[in-house]
């Protein structure tokens, strides 16, 4: 596989001017990172999906700063040459700044991560900025933020209203003076995305936003149906359905056994006939 080195703030705020996508895909693990690198992925995102599929929670909330720091050491370990984004969980940012840094040291230094993405707009601007002052990349998260799902009311698309559209580009707007160099954009109406975007000089990662966004990312267990609902939500596509194939393989290991069919004579070992005669004797005694 041919090396290459990880991209860089400003290599991708260069691929927003030409026009480049960039490509976007959570990770959890060393084989999850490492299979995303293999395949050429620009960023990583440790997120705090891991919550849902992963850990098996019914949303992101219960993910700790521990849990966070645990999974981004092991992705980073599969994935040394590529962007590796860390996602700050839940109330992990809204306290005192002193905690807020802290938390983010833990990612940068335990767990390895290159930037660190934080859900919010205004409110979360001063925070941002704090942050990117201290040394650290920051990604920021709009429209439809997971961590504040309850208060958004569920699950629903942003920025179908005016009043939400305004609200949404005045908090990029927030959110990009305040330093950071890239923004999510979750469950935005195609038209607002593509606004946003040419607003900015950062660039913007859509998720369910439409194709006008300058990058593209999804759930890696989504885009592979491992493990997550056989029927796919209208904002992803799957690509690959390997937890068909895993379901399938463990059945298959699962009737061998049972039959005798596995270990077969190629998956066993044998000892020598004198070691054989000396456990068990001759077979005329």
């Amino acid at each position: 596989m041919e090396q290459r080195k990880p991209l860089t703030t400003t290599k991708m705020r260069k691929m927003k001017q030409d026009g480049v996508p960039i490509t976007m895909i959570t990770a959890y693990d060393y084989p999850s990172g490492r299979l995303a690198e293999e395949a050429g992925i620009d960023v990583i995102l440790v997120g705090d999906s891991l919550g849902n599929v992963v850990i098996g929670f019914d949303s992101t909330l219960p993910v700790t700063l521990d849990d966070m720091v645990y999974h981004t050491r092991a992705t980073v370990r599969g994935a040394s040459r590529t962007f590796v984004v860390a996602d700050m969980p839940f109330l992990t940012y809204h306290g005192s700044l002193d905690a807020t840094l802290k938390g983010v040291a833990r990612l940068m230094q335990e767990g390895g991560a290159k930037a660190v993405k934080l859900e919010g707009g205004a409110e979360i601007a001063a925070t941002v900025k704090a942050i990117t002052q201290a040394g650290v990349p920051v990604v920021g998260h709009l429209g439809l933020t997971p961590q504040s799902v309850h208060q958004l009311g569920g699950f629903r698309v942003q920025g179908r209203s005016s009043e939400q559209a305004e609200k949404l580009l005045s908090d990029a707007k927030a959110i990009e003076e305040a330093g950071a160099f890239a923004i999510v954009l979750e469950l935005v109406t195609d038209e607002l995305a593509q606004w946003i975007s040419k607003q900015l000089t950062i660039p913007t990662i859509g998720i369910g936003s439409g194709v006008h966004c300058d990058g593209q990312v999804l759930v890696y267990h989504d885009l592979l149906q491992y493990g997550s609902d056989s029927a796919p939500r209208k904002f992803v596509k799957a690509y690959a359905n390997i937890g068909e194939t895993i379901r399938d393989g463990i059945a298959e290991y699962v009737k061998e056994v049972k039959t005798r069919a596995f270990p077969s004579p190629e998956n066993t070992f044998h000892m020598d006939n004198d070691v054989v005669q000396y456990l068990y004797g001759d077979k005329e005694d």
